[in-house]
This record gives structure tokens, sequence and C-alpha cells, in this order.
């Protein structure tokens, strides 16, 4: 890192004249950076690239296309929009589909679609492709060809490894070949998280298109990938997805929806949208509103991942699925006999999800043999519409698939929002130098050994706290259930300081007063009496 001392004193003086950072209005000058590591970035001055593995989607709050804005939000902003009165918009912003159509004359037309969102899998190269293969999907929901595209990418600049970003681009790329299309430019911006995609155009013959409003009464409705990428990405997200379910759903989200859609049009499907952020119940009751019709699903023939039935029942549930709820859930009526895990799974955000077809039930077989003919193995017909309505989707259970047995059932499910994650972090207090260090440590505190030497005493100190991290860390207990052992196990012991910083936690989770009696007479019920008379004194506080 090369240092100009004439440069930074004269960027630095004017800085300090006007009060602020001149590359940061929000900080003042001297910076934090330039105090702690003698680094001024706005004189051209930088810090060393990152190395080493990255793990995306630690990076980010809300991975893949749960990043994306939520639809009922959206719909309400649109509204205030001034209307595009052009003849040659076939379908605009007010159909709400997939893509917009432009007329070209000559029976042929444009269409047009943009999509960026968060990493949804830790491998660069791999979120490129699933970037790449998400925004061409909207042009083959529509029953078009898409020809070109412009690279979309945000990245925190010197924050992260340059390499990520390169191998970022190369899997775009390489998707994007695959797609038969021409990349012929694009954008990036510095930004503190990392977000990719494409603005992609293609070709459609006006009497081909395909869009979400065409739904008909009797039509089967066949969905050709399997639901749970939000899921997965989540479980992923906080160390508790299997293998099997990350790597099912990464090749997933890399294959590209080309086949099925020459398949559809050739079958002559009736509607289709593709199957993303707004989950399968946010997109078929757009399709169902905009076709005016009602329509019914069977849970248990709707194609998932692996594993996700079980995140399911264990509550690893992103906020996306309760966003989408809000969003679209009025219009979604669930079976007494459907069990609520299962209604969960069908608001789940996806990225790079399945075409969902509507498309008559006399082509419906042809059309689902042609799909697992062509590699789609994972297509099935998950419903159909029966009849003219208003938009109104009801899911049924054959009772075929069950939800299995939670670890612990019976454990309340606390909702979580991406990124956070159903983690218990060890309750901490302040020590006696302000520092923040897990309960019940002051065996290792430094202050109070006295025979160890203290670089020793520190890396004990050190190890414990990693230790105390992970054993309160959920792994076959999830979190709610580590909460109530943790209130338990603080009165057993008498711990003061542990029982009032996890009856503090416990409060902030969800519990109720009757849920933490019962915690901690659990504690009681091994302390005996001195530990009621603890508990009673300090229950309130």
């Amino acid at each position: 890192m090369m240092k100009n001392p004439d440069r930074r004193k004269r960027v630095m003086q004017r800085s300090m004249r006007l009060g602020h950072c001149i590359c940061n209005p929000k900080q003042p000058c001297p910076c934090d950076d330039f105090r702690d590591k003698d680094v001024c970035s706005c004189a051209g001055e930088r810090f060393g690239t990152p190395s080493g593995p990255v793990q995306l989607t630690k990076l980010v709050e809300k991975a893949g296309c749960a990043s994306k804005i939520d639809q009922a939000f959206l719909k309400q902003v649109l509204q205030g929009l001034p209307a595009i009165d052009d003849p040659r918009v076939l379908v605009g912003v007010p159909a709400g589909d997939d893509a917009g159509i432009y007329d070209m004359g000559n029976g042929k037309a444009l269409v047009q679609t943009v999509d960026v969102f968060t990493p949804s899998v830790d491998d660069p190269y791999t979120f490129g492709q699933v970037a790449a293969a998400n925004s061409v999907s909207d042009i083959y929901a529509m029953g078009g060809v898409p020809m070109t595209a412009l690279s979309v990418l945000g990245f925190p600049v010197r924050k992260v490894p340059d390499k990520v970003m390169n191998e970022i681009l190369c899997g775009g790329i390489d998707k994007i070949k695959e797609a038969g299309v021409a990349i012929i430019g694009g954008h990036s911006i510095n930004d503190s998280e990392i977000k990719a995609g494409f603005a992609v155009t293609g070709m459609i013959e006006k009497d081909k298109i395909v869009t979400n409003a065409g739904a008909r009464a009797g039509d089967v409705l066949i969905l050709t990938k399997p639901l749970g990428t939000g899921i997965v990405a989540f479980a992923a997200q906080i160390g508790r997805a299997e293998t099997n379910s990350v790597e099912a759903a990464g090749k997933s989200m890399t294959t590209l929806n080309k086949a099925a859609s020459q398949l559809m049009v050739e079958f002559g499907a009736h509607a289709c949208t593709d199957v993303t952020g707004f989950s399968l119940m946010g997109h078929l009751s757009e399709m169902a509103l905009s076709s005016g019709v009602d329509v019914e699903i069977i849970w248990d023939d709707i194609p998932l991942f692996p594993g996700v039935l079980e995140y399911a029942a264990a509550g690893i549930l992103p906020g996306a699925i309760e966003r989408n709820k809000e969003s679209c859930g009025q219009r979604v009526v669930a079976a007494d006999t459907v069990p609520q895990e299962m209604v969960d799974i069908c608001y789940d955000a996806q990225t790079s999800g399945g075409l969902l077809v509507a498309i008559a039930e006399s082509a419906a077989d042809d059309f689902l043999k042609a799909l697992h003919g062509g590699g789609i193995s994972a297509a099935a017909v998950i419903g159909r519409v029966s009849g003219k309505g208003s938009g109104l989707v009801q899911i049924r259970t054959s009772g075929s698939r069950q939800i299995p047995s939670a670890q612990l059932a019976g454990t309340p499910v606390v909702p979580v929002d991406e990124g956070r994650g159903m983690r218990d972090e060890s309750s901490r207090i302040a020590d006696e130098e302000g520092e923040e260090v897990p309960c019940c440590a002051d065996a290792v505190n430094p202050a109070k050994a006295g025979t160890a030497e203290g670089a020793d005493i520190a890396q004990i100190k050190a190890k414990f706290k990693d230790f105390l991290s992970s054993a309160s860390s959920p792994h076959g207990l999830d979190a709610y259930t580590k909460q109530a052992m943790a209130i338990a196990l603080s009165v057993a012991m008498r711990c003061e300081p542990c029982l009032k910083m996890h009856l503090k936690k416990a409060r902030e989770k969800g519990f109720t007063q009757d849920e933490i009696d019962e915690a901690a007479w659990m504690g009681i019920s091994f302390g005996g009496s001195p530990t009621m008379v603890f508990y009673e004194q300090l229950k309130n506080s």
C-alpha cells in the first residue's frame, strides 16, 4: 500500500475544513480507519485484499430471492405510479407478470426482465450460475427465447477477496452461454452486501405468448422443480443443513428452465409463471387472480428437496415465509387436516424455482411424460383449476405425506428472520474490565486465578467462551428448548446473574410466564427448597 504524504495532507485538510470525510460524509475526519490502521482511503490508500475461503450466505442478512421486497408492499407502491400509455406494450407493469413484452411488429415482440438478489449458496461460482439461471427464467416463463443480457453486480470491494467477484462473474457467464445468450455489457456498484443478476432481453412470437392470466377451468397444474430453496438456504446459514439438501437445491437452482419452457409452448400451455421469491402461494394466487379462477392443490403431491420436511418440523423457517403470508395469505385457504408446517412450506421464497404451468387436462399426461423424458424428473401434477372464481387457492392433503415428528415434539416455533438464525448466544455479563464474557466464567477470570500466567489464562478463557457458545447453539436441540434448559440450570445452580440474564432472554424470545415457571421448577425439583426460595426472589427481575 503506497502512501503519498502530500496527497493525504491535501485531502484531509479539505475534509477537516468541511467537518466531514469527503469519502463518507457520515463520519468525521480523521476517521476510525485512519486512527486505527493509518489508512486514508480518500487519498487513494487501500487496505490489503482479504484472502481465504468465503461462505457467501454468511455475508448477507437475507439469502437469495428472500432478499426481494415483499409482494404486498410492492403492489402498494406500484399503485401510485403513472400509467404507461403505449399500445406497443403488450404486457407491462400493471399485469404483474414475469416479464414485460413490447410489440416489434411483423408478429414479433421483445421480452424484457431484470433480476438481482443476494447469494443463496456459499460457493461464488455456483452463485453466479444461480443468478443467471434465475434471471433468464422470467423470459422462459413467458414462452420466449432469451437473446442478450447485461450483468448487474453489487460487491463489497476490499472487504471480500477479489477472486470472489471474478468467480461470480465466471459462473454467470458460463450459465448465460449455456442458455445461448450473449452478454453485451453490465454495471457494478460498491455495495455492503453481495448482489448479482442480469437484465435479459428475448424474442417471442406474438401468437405464442404465455402469460399468468390464461388459466382455465379444468386445467391441470404442473410444477417442474421441487420447493424448499429458501428453507434449505436458511438452514445452511445457521449451520443446520444436511449436505444432500444443499447439493440438491444447488443443482436445481443452476438448472435452466429452457427445456420446460420449450415443451410448455409445444404442448399449448394456457398459463405459466416461474416460482421465485413470492413463493408457490404468491405466484399461484396471482395466476388465479389474473385468470379469474379458483384453484386447489394437493400438498402431498408437491415435490420437495431432501430434508425440507425435517427442517420445517424443527422450526427452521425463514422470515420470508411470514412476509409472503402477509402478502397473499388472505387468498389462501388450507383444510383443517393440513398441518401448519405444510402450509409454511408453500410460502417459502424460492430462488431460481421451477415453472408453474396450467395446461389442459387432455394434454397434461403427454406434457408430463415429455418433461420426465427431457430430464426434468421432479416435475409433478400438484393440483388443478377448480373453476371460475376470485383467485382463491385451496390447500388439501391426501394424508399420504406426514410431517416428521420433531425431536422435541410440542416445542413452540418462534418465527426467525434470515441471517439471525435460531441461535441462542451464550448469556453474557460484564466482568471487571468491561469485557463481555459468558456468565459463570469466574472460574477462568484472571483476577481470581492468581497462579497461572496471564497469557495462559487468556487462552483458557477464550477456549471456554468458544465452548460455551458452541454448547448454547442449537444442534439436535433447538434454541427455544436450550433457553428453557438454561433457566432450569440457573435455578438449580442458584446463579443470580445467570438467571437474570436468561429470564431476560426468554422473555425476548416470547416465553410466557407459565413457560418460564415450568422451566424453573425443573431446576427446583433437583435443587430443593433453597432453590425455590432463590427463584421466587428473582423471578420478576
